[in-house]
């Protein structure tokens, strides 16, 4: 007799004849070992499915396998299984398709013993191109991460859709796998990585996920240079198409990692940032450098002069929590600086200006980059710690032609209708839309504005506002004066909430944390997103 519905929870039952539990779990944790005796009368049927799993895991076949170790490349499996943590790779789909794996591994895994969904293409499997079962694959992955509230992370290598077979079963409607990854947007981290060639359907992946990163011999595209050639007669290399140097120019790629080593290392350590899904709080990351601690050094990294140019990452480094941090998209719109970090153990988003590159000036790339950079970190509950130094938006004509004050406004929306802990430092200079998309007004949702002393403010520099109302000496003087007592006068208008010493600027960003600790306490859900981007 069965055991009762009170007593099953304690039930055992006899020992299986001729099979482990550990057998078992090896059985489907994917390693072929059917656990059962050559008489069982389970002998045939698992000997029947371990034959099956291994034609799908024989990939591309062993000689394509070892081709790619012989060029110091990894196939689909040996990236997965570096991407998660070791052995927690759990496939779906091992059997469906028509050819091994129909060329997408797929399933789920831990990264840092947290679940992800997880695909690799194929590129041993012809091409890595997408086919009916690797569709709805593809969409399946997409809709666990949003069932179960879990990042989505795609690693490309393929050529997109494969034309049918006449003997292909249909699976379900394409490209609906699309679809569900575009409607996970702001509801889980998405990340993708570039590992080699990758076209079409495949490739469109990339800019609708949160983050992108590229190996140094990957490359992205609409359609591959065949048919680039055949259908416009243009002779490019994969490298001139979409190589690191047009994707990350263009925005469709963020960041290029040496390696598929490197590139994997890169997707774990940008989701340690990250809660995994819209409904949880960043993970908090204790350390030997949480507490308070001044940073006096800044005085020596900050040039008092606003016109002599410097780098602002060193300065980044001195505030945050062990002097780390992940910058995102360090080569395209380099004028701002956007970086993920951890202060006080919380993980934070920093947007900087960078006075290194164009003086600081905003560029309609480093708008754009800051923009999506802010609605990312907004989604999933980081902070956000702006850090102004900059002589206003770009102007020109040519920074009017890239559409300048569109992206400028795009980076202003984004700010403004952040509903995360906003955090602001003036640190030498921020003119007229400058210090807006900067987040510099503290009237505009801000936990904490604060400038260094002698900071400059106004419409624009003096030296411009004199020549724009062709002053004379004596009112450019005057022009001059006004400029430098304008962090004062600001402060006595409460336009800043203080003005601090360069070496309390640390203390005074975590104090900001305790105080919000409160509000970022509360449950969190998705950032409802009203109106329309500029």
């Amino acid at each position: 007799m069965p055991p009762s519905t009170a007593c099953a929870a304690a039930w055992r039952g006899p020992a299986p004849v001729g099979v482990t539990a550990a057998g078992l779990r090896d059985t489907i944790g994917g390693v072929d070992e059917p656990g059962a005796s050559a008489d069982h009368p389970w002998s045939d049927t698992l000997d029947d499915l371990r034959r099956r799993r291994k034609a799908a895991r024989a990939q591309g076949g062993a000689e394509r396998l070892a081709r790619r170790r012989a060029a110091g490349r990894l196939d689909a499996r040996s990236r997965l299984a570096l991407l998660c943590d070791p052995g927690t790779f759990q496939e779906i789909g091992t059997l469906a398709g028509e050819v091994p794996a129909d060329a997408l591994i797929a399933g789920t895994g831990l990264i840092d013993g947290r679940p992800v969904a997880v695909g690799a293409e194929d590129f041993t499997v012809l091409g890595g191109s997408i086919g009916p079962a690797a569709s709805s694959k593809r969409w399946r992955l997409a809709d666990i991460a949003r069932r179960e509230r879990i990042p989505l992370v795609m690693l490309l290598e393929g050529a997109g859709h494969r034309p049918p077979r006449g003997d292909e079963p249909v699976g379900r409607s394409a490209p609906g796998d699309l679809q569900a990854q575009a409607r996970l947007s702001g509801l889980v981290p998405m990340v993708c990585g570039i590992l080699g060639p990758s076209a079409g359907h495949g490739a469109i992946t990339a800019p609708l996920c949160d983050f992108a990163v590229m190996t140094a011999d990957a490359a992205i595209f609409t359609a591959g240079p065949p048919v680039v050639a055949a259908s416009l007669g243009e002779e490019v290399t994969k490298e001139e198409l979409g190589g690191p140097g047009v994707a990350v120019a263009s925005g469709v790629v963020h960041n290029v990692a040496p390696d598929d080593e490197a590139l994997l290392a890169d997707i774990r350590a940008y989701l340690s940032y990250f809660g995994s899904n819209a409904w949880e709080r960043p993970p908090r990351r204790e350390g030997p450098d949480t507490g308070r601690r001044r940073v006096d050094e800044l005085i020596d990294l900050i040039p008092r002069d606003p016109n002599v140019a410097y780098d602002i990452r060193p300065v980044l480094s001195a505030m945050v929590d062990e002097g780390a941090f992940f910058q995102v998209q360090p080569d395209f719109g380099a004028s701002i600086v956007c970086a993920l970090a951890h202060l006080g153990g919380e993980a934070v988003g920093i947007v900087a200006n960078q006075p290194a590159v164009i003086a600081g000036a905003i560029d309609a790339d480093a708008a754009d980059k800051a923009a999506h950079f802010v609605e990312v970190c907004d989604a999933f509950h980081l902070p956000l710690v702006f850090v102004a130094d900059n002589p206003g938006v770009l102007a020109g004509s040519a920074a009017e032609r890239s559409g300048v004050l569109r992206a400028g406004a795009r980076l202003f929306a984004a700010q403004a209708r952040a509903s995360t802990v906003k955090l602001h430092v003036t640190l030498r200079k921020a003119y007229g839309f400058g210090s807006s998309v900067m987040a510099m007004n503290p009237h505009d949702e801000q936990t904490l504005s604060v400038a260094l002393p002698g900071a400059t403010l106004g419409a624009m520099g003096a030296a411009g506002a004199g020549r724009a109302v062709g002053a004379d000496a004596e009112q450019a003087a005057a022009l001059r004066r006004a400029e430098l007592d304008s962090s004062y006068r600001s402060a006595r208008g409460l336009s800043y909430d203080e003005i601090v010493a360069p070496g309390e600027l640390r203390d005074v960003l975590l104090h900001a944390l305790v105080v919000s600790a409160r509000r970022r306490a509360l449950p969190p859900g998705p950032v409802a997103r009203v109106g329309v981007r500029p």
